[in-house]
């Protein structure tokens, strides 16, 4: 008796990216269609962008039967997973930075890891087999990050923030309506949660280049960062915080 593929689910953020989502979409669809047949959906979540962003997933819609888009009127890369991953009926739900600054390969090796019995799967470029093309300060950054979520968390990952995931429907039902960041801390705070509640994590290591047209205001992402640890710890000693 053949056994039934799950099916993937596989959301883009996207934020004013006019220049690079026919790009990306093109990209991810030629690997959706070789790993996974006609049995996979790629959303675009257009997180109020200004230019011509929405109109190009429309496009895309019509182009790719495949293709999807939800729009939201706030920013936020946490409001856009949240939304999405409540409302699609994909087995394995996935996401990743349009830029796809990690290869593509590594794809299928994070749906086999939830096929495999994962909760939830994701990159990391922080161990030896990973291999990246990064600047020394954002490394340093990086780093530094990851040590304070073992501080403060006991974390047992080595890379929060890799724009490269993979969750399954429990997850997607139990715990991501319980990740209430936003903005960049949701990848954090998703693993955090997630593990804390028993849910099997693991790691990919990836190939990943950094994307050098991106801009990011290292003090505000560093204050922000801060802050969103300090309020998750709080609320994990002090209040009984609901996750599934």
């Amino acid at each position: 008796m053949e056994t039934k593929q799950p099916k993937v689910s596989v959301v883009i953020p996207v934020y004013n990216e006019e220049d690079q989502l026919e790009w990306s979409i093109n990209n991810v669809m030629k690997v959706c269609r070789k790993n996974y047949g006609n049995n996979f959906e790629i959303v675009v979540a257009n997180n109020a962008s200004k230019d011509r962003t929405l109109e190009i997933a429309k496009k895309l819609s019509k182009k790719y039967k495949e293709v999807k888009y939800i729009h939201l009127n706030e920013k936020g890369r946490g409001r856009a997973l949240r939304k999405a991953w409540s409302i699609l009926d994909g087995d394995i739900l996935c996401y990743m930075d349009v830029d796809l600054s990690t290869d593509l390969k590594h794809l299928k090796q994070l749906t086999d890891a939830i096929k495999n019995g994962a909760d939830v799967a994701f990159g990391t470029r922080l161990v030896p087999d990973s291999e990246t093309e990064r600047c020394f300060t954002r490394t340093l950054y990086s780093r530094t990050y990851n040590l304070l979520l073992k501080l403060f968390f006991n974390a047992k990952f080595t890379d929060a923030q890799c724009g490269f995931k993979a969750i399954n429907s429990k997850v997607a039902k139990n715990i991501v309506p319980y990740v209430e960041g936003n903005k960049w801390f949701f990848d954090s705070e998703l693993l955090i949660k997630a593990g804390r509640n028993g849910y099997k994590l693991a790691e990919i290591p990836v190939l990943w280049v950094e994307d050098l047209g991106t801009t990011v205001n290292i003090r505000k992402i560093i204050i922000e960062y801060l802050t969103c640890i300090l309020k998750l710890r709080y609320d994990l000693w002090f209040k009984k915080v609901k996750t599934n």
